[in-house]
């Protein structure tokens, strides 16, 4: 099997969706040996910024030593980005061979009569495969949906679950309260492990405990009302927190702070088991840190910033690092965000900052909101919102056939669409204003490619 065969393959599992429980990938992993319980993982869940946390601890971790496994959703920069070992992708013909071994042991779960996985099942499975392989001291996993029956959760050999800012977020999915949502990402707390979180809503914070405690746990919450910050601006953060004296983070944003104590937090706690992490693995591991789409800067003249803030608690910290780092500034946006989100909260936080919006298609067809639909829901609070379309006759328009034409050709005119408002907006911005995209993670590597190629037309 070739890289490009193995991604048709997962591409054909799509049509199985999204299935929450725990069975299908239980019977997937035994039939590979359960690759899972020869490893030890630190399991992060939450709404916001647990990508982050992932990334400052993962990145501590190897400047100590370890060999550190990393697995995260949804990626950014390219699909092999979810599967990595201190920061380096899976290469395209290890995710081969691997894909290889899950096909064969799926085509004999179907054999046998059992469910097919899901992709996301199949991918957590050829993660697991690939850490145990490469001998990881540890993996830091990214939940996906939830945390009770994601399938990530099928790992029994927890030794921290860590908790980022949990918020309302895939209402009707995983709950239709906060509470609801926070019972159920509780669920990856395992007996006997230690429970860290960032600080919290008093309802999920009791929540935690609780789940905690009827698992023998202990419990600790980051507190970054006792971190003493320096210097802060929109290249990063410069802080002192607890015995770990001067800290600067590799990343910016108000949320930034809240993810970084949070992952300190996780490394006293190793610390308190025995693992060896010196303050100049965590001060290295903190500056080295770099999270693709979380407040991203690509260009300083002018500033030009990439952030997936997708729901209404993200669209709120990074207003307020907007308003914080950029007060003043003309502010031009582009904003693609998916069906399903609070799109219209996130309108109505953002849209009354900016001077112009340009709304864009999502590289997903079936789960993107229209451009057209998207500035409706903007144009009571921003009074200059534009849906440009594509306008480069090599992208041309939409047209109708079988479905792998059809959508080789939204694919087409999205990217049309992309290139398009990044060019709009650069003619636009002055050298004292700030270009900002931002709604959904999913686009983001579509603008900065789009924004190289502009500057290269420049020249």
């Amino acid at each position: 099997m070739t890289y490009k065969e193995a991604r048709v393959y997962l591409d054909d599992m799509s049509k199985y969706g999204s299935v929450l429980g725990l069975d299908t990938i239980r019977g997937l992993l035994c039939e590979l040996g359960n690759p899972q319980n020869d490893l030890k993982f630190i399991h992060i869940a939450g709404t916001n910024g647990k990508g982050s946390v992932l990334a400052y601890t993962s990145t501590i971790l190897s400047e100590a030593g370890y060999r550190i496994g990393r697995y995260v959703s949804p990626t950014v920069v390219s699909y092999l980005e979810r599967i990595q070992v201190d920061g380096e992708w899976i290469s395209e013909d290890k995710f081969a061979e691997l894909t290889q071994q899950v096909k064969d042991a799926i085509a004999r779960m179907q054999a046998a009569g059992e469910h097919s996985p899901t992709v996301f099942e199949a991918e957590t499975a050829i993660a697991f495969l690939f850490f145990r392989e490469m001998n990881c001291d540890l993996v830091v996993l990214e939940a996906g949906l939830g945390g009770e029956l994601d399938a990530t959760n099928i790992v029994e050999n927890t030794v921290c679950a860590v908790f980022a800012s949990i918020s309302r977020d895939h209402l009707g999915i995983i709950g239709n309260t906060l509470e609801e949502i926070a019972e159920n990402k509780a669920g990856i707390i395992k007996p006997g492990c230690a429970v860290i979180s960032a600080a919290q809503k008093a309802p999920t914070t009791r929540i935690l405990r609780e789940r905690a405690g009827k698992n023998g746990c202990g419990f600790v919450q980051a507190e970054p009302a006792m971190a003493e910050v320096v210097k802060e601006d929109f290249r990063g953060i410069w802080f002192f927190y607890k015995e770990f004296g001067e800290i600067r983070t590799g990343m910016a944003g108000k949320n930034q702070l809240d993810n970084a104590v949070t992952s300190l937090e996780v490394i006293r706690v190793l610390r308190r088991m025995g693992y060896e992490i010196s303050g100049d693995a965590v001060r290295k591991g903190m500056s080295r840190t770099y999270w693709p789409g979380r407040f991203s800067v690509i260009a300083t003249e002018p500033v030009f910033l990439l952030d997936g803030a997708h729901n209404e608690d993200a669209a709120l910290r990074l207003r307020e690092s907007m308003e914080a780092y950029f007060p003043g500034k003309r502010l031009i946006c582009i904003m693609g965000v998916f069906r399903d989100k609070e799109y219209h909260r996130i309108a109505e936080i953002m849209g009354p900052l900016a001077s112009i919006v340009f709304t864009v298609d999502l590289p997903n067809a079936a789960r993107s909101l229209p451009a057209d639909r998207l500035a409706e829901a903007l144009h009571p609070y921003c009074a200059d919102v534009r849906c440009p379309g594509s306008t480069d006759p090599a992208e041309g328009e939409c047209q109708t056939g079988n479905k792998l034409q059809i959508e080789d050709e939204y694919q087409k005119k999205q990217a049309g669409e992309i290139r398009h408002a990044v060019r709009e907006a650069m003619r636009e911005a002055g050298k004292d204003d700030v270009i900002l995209a931002f709604g959904s993670l999913s686009y983001l590597h579509q603008v900065k490619c789009a924004y190289v190629k502009e500057k290269g037309n420049e020249r």
